[in-house]
């Protein structure tokens, strides 16, 4: 029987995001043949005596589980050597900042699956937190602009029970005109541009957004072919951008100079290039003030030259002043605006979590059990038996720490 440990979260500050939920566990303990404890922890947003009521065990040792999930990355001095996890651990691009998490689970000859990579024989993900992170990068966006602006207000969704309460609070707020350019059309973009409709704001074509003037807060969304093209002059083809976006320039200036708020919703590759550069938004027709970057990948690799770093829930947003390149206070004249939260799902966290539970249950799960003869499980095995998985050999200059 395969036995399962939810762990508790020990990234500082603590996620309250669970994988299973109360009653997807009991779901999947009456299904299948498995077990399921959950250690303890007073951060989750499903609490302890939910999972009891559930009839899931709480206990602080879970060394009989084989398979342990959380959601961030596990802290080196809390991962159990020759155990099987699952998390989000960074590390899949080279992220300099998590090279000594990849190291010691090598060390530990830890068999690490990465939710990012759970993909199908497409390629195409199976299981993410998205579509939410869209949600509360959107929001927070706009919430940022109103900051900044003084002309209108919103809560934080993380003071909202839950988006219905949030959807009810943009039906009693006015917004005024302004222009917002979102990009991304995969989950983050879809759950970005549902709240920003949710809002009350119009979708308009790209070419109108560049060329016409609105009375009414309006946005446009953008594929890639809107904001990049190939260097060479030859006609754009997304799958030659996916497989060599070292080719390509950004064509994303327009956008610059009538856009007032962007939200970031791209998975981005480190070859591919840049929206704009720190010397474009220094410029006098850069005319974006807030930046919401749910992408969040951290400069100088990054889509976004501004984002200096992952801003927390507790502290959302930061200033950039284009002229000094650096961080600066938030709402400063002579600054843009920058929301980088790198864990916006858990503003909405029982939304987040059931539905990460609902795509675990319906599409891991089975290959779980399967385990080695798995294709799934195994195109997400980043590191097993003390060295790197088969499609990750690509990691080990950055393993060993060259690049």
């Amino acid at each position: 029987m395969l036995s399962i440990g939810i762990i508790r979260e020990g990234k500082v500050p603590p996620d309250s995001r669970v994988p299973l939920t109360p009653e997807q566990c009991k779901f999947l303990v009456e299904h299948y043949p498995l077990y399921i404890q959950v250690q303890p922890s007073p951060n989750r947003c499903y609490t302890d005596d939910e999972y009891r009521a559930a009839g899931i065990p709480i206990t602080e040792n879970i060394d009989e589980c084989a398979v342990l999930m959380g959601v961030k990355e596990v802290p080196i001095q809390q991962l159990v050597a020759n155990k099987t996890y699952f998390f989000f651990s960074h590390t899949i691009k080279k992220q300099s900042y998590n090279r000594k998490l990849l190291q010691a689970i090598v060390e530990k000859n830890i068999r690490l699956l990465d939710y990012e990579v759970l993909t199908n024989e497409k390629k195409q993900r199976l299981i993410a937190f998205g579509y939410f992170a869209g949600m509360v990068g959107a929001h927070n966006g706009v919430m940022t602009y109103g900051a900044r602006t003084g002309l209108f207000k919103l809560p934080r969704m993380k003071d909202c029970f839950d988006y219905a309460e949030a959807v009810s609070i943009y039906q009693k707020t006015t917004l005024p005109a302004m222009k917002i350019v979102l990009t991304g059309t995969g989950r983050v973009g879809s759950g970005a541009a549902k709240v920003l409709l949710d809002m009350g704001i119009k979708q308009v074509a790209t070419s109108d957004f560049l060329t016409q003037s609105f009375n009414e807060a309006v946005f446009t969304q953008l594929e890639c072919k809107d904001y990049v093209a190939p260097k060479d002059g030859t006609p754009f083809d997304k799958k030659d951008f996916y497989a060599h976006p070292e080719n390509y320039k950004s064509i994303f200036e327009p956008y610059t100079q009538v856009s007032d708020l962007m939200i970031n919703g791209i998975y981005w590759d480190n070859a591919a290039p840049a929206f704009f550069t720190k010397e474009d938004m220094s410029l006098k027709d850069f005319n974006i003030q807030v930046i919401a970057d749910v992408t969040c990948d951290i400069a100088p690799v990054s889509s976004i030259p501004s984002t200096l770093k992952a801003s927390t829930i507790a502290d959302p947003i930061f200033g950039y002043d284009p002229a000094t390149e650096k961080e600066t206070e938030a709402f400063q004249a002579d600054s843009i605006d920058m929301m980088t939260i790198d864990n916006l799902p858990n503003e909405l966290p029982r939304d987040a979590s059931a539905s990460f539970g609902e795509q675990f249950t319906n599409h891991i799960i089975e290959e779980l059990i399967k385990d080695e003869k798995s294709d799934v499980i195994d195109r997400a095995t980043v590191a097993a038996k003390g060295k790197l998985g088969a499609h990750f050999e690509y990691l080990q200059d950055y393993l060993e720490g060259k690049e």
